[in-house]
């Protein structure tokens, strides 16, 4: 039975890393750049045959530094950027519950269904990234892909993987460019190989 096997990275550090990004086009830092190239070493350019990106330069530059390396040409997707913050992209937690407490409080109530004004909640997140990873998984029956996200985007995926409520949300953990291995097998079962790795 074939499987299709997901590695998924979260893009390397960027700049205004206290901040929440979302959709925010922010710029690695160079120790972010760096990230990427020893991410080399753990991928495997025989197995890899494709490369996906969301559009943001924060990983469209991973695609930009792994793709040769791999031998493949990156391609983007926007159904994979990050979750859109609204009207709290560009602020930290401690300003958000500073200027927005009512905000936050709503937030903390009900993680799944809260959106920021102007954002998304992560209901309308998963609707939007998970049809767009199972075209590529059917795309690529029985070979190995790269895709380089967000961490919002891979704690949607890892969630759907084990079937865990999106309320648990923040029980994974995805540090700059974390490696997760997901196996899609034919038969509709998944199987999480890594997380956070």
């Amino acid at each position: 039975m074939e499987r299709t096997r997901i590695h998924l990275i979260r893009h390397g550090e960027v700049e205004r890393s206290h901040c929440y990004n979302g959709h925010f086009d922010v710029r690695l830092t160079p120790r972010g750049e760096e990230m990427y190239h020893q991410m080399k070493p753990r991928l495997d350019p025989d197995r890899i045959t494709a490369l996906y990106t969301s559009d943001l330069y924060r990983t469209v530059r991973g695609g930009e530094i792994l793709g040769p390396y791999l031998g493949v040409a990156p391609v983007k997707v926007p159904a994979l950027r990050e979750l859109n913050c609204g009207a709290w992209e560009g602020l930290s937690v401690a300003q958000i519950q500073e200027q927005r407490p009512e905000e936050w409080a709503a937030r903390m109530a009900d993680l799944e269904n809260f959106c920021a004004p102007g954002g998304e909640s992560l209901g309308e997140l998963a609707a939007r990234v998970l049809p767009a990873l199972g075209e590529i998984v059917e795309r690529h029956r029985g070979e190995d892909v790269l895709v380089v996200a967000h961490g919002g985007v891979n704690r949607i995926v890892l969630l759907d993987a084990i079937k865990a409520p999106l309320g648990s949300f923040f029980s994974i953990d995805q540090q700059y460019c974390a490696m997760n291995i997901i196996d899609y097998w034919a038969d509709g079962n998944t199987v999480v190989q890594l997380v956070n790795g």
